[in-house]
């Protein structure tokens, strides 16, 4: 999914805390609009959950969002739009992707947050943000954020500079 992107494209941050990573996500769920895409990547711990849950509480979420490792997919309707957090962890194959109707989320009015989300590649639509943690020490995180199609470039300048200031 990561190929070469431009600055605009791309964004590069450090999180100090699990506290600072859910605002982060927050921060973005405030921003996406129906139809969003945001995809997750790291290692085993990152914070991937963590930032989905800011999502969640971006989007107005009530209640908590939990991580669908053994549901594969837990949907919220409580929020200003529907939110669907994936987590294709347990998926080993795209057939299995087909059964759980991803393509029906991925083109549906809600916001998918999909972790593991090189799982997916072949589903995905025009537009999406890649939010790639990596773990840095127990409690530091970088996030490189990159964008793909019209709206993310969009959403990804004025998340800079609402949460940066440039």
């Amino acid at each position: 999914m990561s190929t070469s992107k431009s600055v605009e494209q791309r964004l590069d941050c450090i999180s100090h805390s699990e506290a600072q990573t859910q605002r982060l996500g927050l921060r973005l769920g405030t921003m996406v609009q129906a139809g969003s895409v945001i995809l997750l990547e790291g290692t085993m711990g990152s914070g991937k959950t963590v930032f989905a849950q800011g999502v969640a509480l971006g989007l107005e979420v009530r209640e908590h969002a939990t991580s669908p490792s053994y549901t594969l997919i837990k949907e919220y309707y409580s929020g200003r739009l529907p939110f669907h957090h994936i987590d294709l962890y347990r998926v080993n194959s795209g057939d299995s992707l087909w059964s759980l109707g991803l393509e029906e989320y991925l083109e549906g009015d809600g916001v998918c947050v999909i972790e593991w989300a090189r799982k997916a590649r072949d589903f995905l639509p025009k537009d999406w943000l890649l939010v790639n943690i990596e773990i840095m020490t127990d409690t530091k995180r970088t996030l490189h954020f990159e964008s793909e199609g019209d709206h993310f470039l969009e959403v990804l300048h004025e998340y800079r500079r609402l949460a940066f200031g440039f």
